[in-house]
């Protein structure tokens, strides 16, 4: 590459585009005089080659990124064109370059015949001209050097006395010995350096934007590939070529020969569809893929599709992740089957099915009357299991109308129904996504949603209401009822399908009357607790359970675990005023003690010739229900003297 006297400032100011000058013979001249007034808006590379010579450097300059647009003339530009990736702007001649070149060539050889060597095509206005010009013009065209020579043969072997024509035309005329005028104006080239400047500054905004859209569509963790409307690649990021297994490398035609391969059946596909391809799964060379393919639209005609690829594996657990984030943070479970008190048969056999279903994906049945922890062997069973780490939700069927049910359950639509929530929401199984669900009371499930319910259990997937489309959820079930489900069916009230879906692994739990050596036990873990809560004295705690001793021996317990943890606290929050009040005050607080048996009669005082026994006191204060100020009361004397006879016996 030569430089003329402008190219000393060219390397400077390399935000500027860039400009490659390519002027061979004449053409330098007038290049070299107006380079220098558009120095300020591009930088300039002279070239003084042309042709294959000039593409050579031409490229290296374009692959540093120097060069965004390139100028030329003649055969020179229409070869540069066809062989350079950037713009290449050629200089025009125009009817008055070729006016000027002819009144030129008549002031030299007034009344000669006159030959015009013009680029690609002669002109037919030149042609009508001429018999207006009283000058006879004879024309040639030319696409290469080797047409520019036998052009000018032809035109000076036809006696023209001068040649008018681009450089190399003029430099053969003047071998042959013939007058020659140089086609290009200062004008026609002036013109050609704003079309470069202008054309170059856009390209350089263009490749700005190119590169920083392959900077972001790089990073990007899912493959994408372009492609225009006639299925070439025209771009493809690193993620995609990964996702494909090939290599990065390869040769550009290569690549965009195996991608082709590798998706052109879903291209032709998109192409003759109305609607965009969106979030299929494909499997490609084995490996599971999610893809989309939407085309490209530039002023309302299709120029082409963006193909994106996805791990599938990946957006699982980018879902999993989303749906992690979404969930509120009180979804889990606190108890452990650890927490279940009693070393009873019947609770022991609970333990042991609780903890052979938690190694298991199936549906858990639970049933058992109200209040015998139903939900705490739910947690327990959810804790036990692979799920322990996620989400635990629980849902009481029977807490809400039934259209508020659906909606809790499976979530909705903005827009859904009068009232839905702005956005939409997210169902309870949504938020339970990769966990546990508890179904609580779902003997009294509306009918109309235990058909919604078991087709979530078969299909493993939700629908929003006021939605189109299927969300997949990984849930596990737990169901619990105290009511008869066996019965429910029978009578119609309750899906049979849906209840031998639900009925895989079942778990009976037994009342608190079936385990009553657990009692005591129960009593003493839950008062513990109750103390604790309510910032209570520890030392009343063996008082308590006094007090209550007659309930614990005979009391039905219809309410369960739920009515013991009910009278404790009851006991525990008034056991000052029971310490001080009358039986009647105690059978007031504790209407209990009478249903277990506790009578007035058991509690009054003893005959007046008995003799005041260690037993006597005993079985007064048993009475009593452990009440020792009741009990004194009872028998006419103080707590101190009761104490006295007691520690008699101890």
């Amino acid at each position: 590459m030569a430089a003329g006297n402008y190219a000393s400032i060219s390397t400077a100011h390399h935000g500027r585009p860039g400009i490659a000058v390519v002027s061979i013979s004449r053409l330098q001249r007038p290049c070299e005089a107006l380079a220098p007034r558009y120095l300020d808006h591009a930088r300039i590379f002279p070239i003084r080659e042309g042709y294959g010579a000039a593409v050579e450097t031409l490229r290296t300059l374009i692959d540093a990124g120097k060069v965004d647009v390139v100028l030329a003339a003649g055969s020179n530009g229409a070869y540069l064109r066809e062989h350079l990736p950037v713009p290449v702007v050629i200089v025009k001649v125009n009817g008055f370059d070729v006016l000027r070149g002819i009144a030129e060539a008549t002031s030299k050889r007034p009344g000669g015949r006159i030959g015009v060597v013009l680029h690609d095509s002669v002109s037919t206005e030149l042609a009508a001209l001429r018999s207006w010009l009283n000058i006879e013009v004879i024309q040639r065209s030319y696409r290469s050097i080797d047409e520019v020579r036998r052009a000018v043969d032809e035109l000076v072997a036809q006696g023209c006395a001068t040649i008018i024509g681009p450089g190399m035309a003029c430099d053969f005329a003047e071998s042959a010995g013939v007058e020659s005028v140089f086609l290009y104006s200062l004008g026609a080239v002036e013109e050609a350096f704003e079309r470069s400047v202008e054309l170059a500054k856009v390209s350089r905004e263009k490749e700005s934007k190119r590169l920083r859209l392959n900077t972001i569509v790089g990073h990007l963790r899912d493959g994408v590939a372009a492609f225009d409307d006639l299925g070439q690649l025209e771009a493809v990021n690193p993620a995609m070529l990964e996702l494909l297994g090939l290599d990065r490398d390869g040769a550009v035609n290569d690549i965009s020969a195996q991608i082709a391969s590798k998706v052109g059946a879903l291209l032709r596909e998109a192409a003759g569809r109305d609607t965009p391809i969106e979030d299929r799964i494909e499997h490609i060379d084995g490996r599971a893929l999610s893809v989309n393919c939407v085309p490209m639209t530039e002023h309302g005609t299709r120029t082409g599709m963006v193909v994106t690829m996805q791990d599938a594996v990946v957006a699982q657990r980018i879902d999993r992740s989303l749906r992690t984030s979404q969930r509120p943070r009180y979804l889990t479970a606190r108890h452990r089957l650890s927490d279940l008190v009693g070393s009873s048969p019947a609770l022991e056999k609970v333990r042991r099915l609780a903890q052979t279903g938690a190694a298991h994906e199936a549906t858990v049945l639970l049933t058992g009357a109200s209040g015998t922890g139903k939900e705490l062997v739910a947690q327990g069973i959810h804790m036990a299991s692979r799920r322990r780490g996620n989400p635990f939700v629980a849902f009481n069927c029977a807490a809400l109308p039934e259209g508020l049910v659906e909606s809790e359950l499976f979530g909705h639509e903005e827009g859904a129904f009068t009232g839905a929530r702005r956005g939409g929401k997210q169902g309870l199984f949504e938020m339970a996504h990769t966990g546990t669900i508890f179904l609580d009371e779902i003997g009294e499930m509306p009918a109309a949603l235990q058909s919604r319910l078991l087709r979530v259990l078969q299909e493993r997937a939700v629908m929003k209401l006021g939605s189109g489309q299927l969300t997949p959820v990984d849930v596990r079930v737990i169901a619990a009822t105290h009511r008869d489900l066996k019965a429910l069916v029978e009578n119609g009230r309750f899906r049979a399908d849906l209840y031998f879906r639900l009925n895989v692994l079942h778990i009976e739990l037994p009342s608190l009357q079936e385990r009553r050596g657990d009692v005591q036990e129960i009593a003493r873990h839950v008062l513990k607790a109750i103390v604790t809560e309510y910032r209570l004295r520890a030392d009343i705690m063996p008082e308590v359970m006094r007090m209550l001793a007659p309930l614990f021996a005979n009391y039905a317990w219809p309410g369960n675990v739920r009515e013991l943890a009910n009278l404790l606290t009851r006991a525990a929050i008034h056991f000052d005023e029971l310490q001080r009040g009358s039986q009647e005050d105690l059978l007031a607080v504790f209407p209990e003690l009478a249903e277990a048996g506790v009578q007035q009669s058991a509690v009054s005082k003893p005959p007046p010739d008995e003799p005041l026994t260690p037993d006597v006191v005993h079985r007064t204060l048993s009475a009593c229900g452990g009440n020792r100020s009741a009990a004194a009361k009872q028998l006419g004397i103080s707590r101190t003297t009761m104490w006295r006879l007691l520690k008699e016996v101890s």
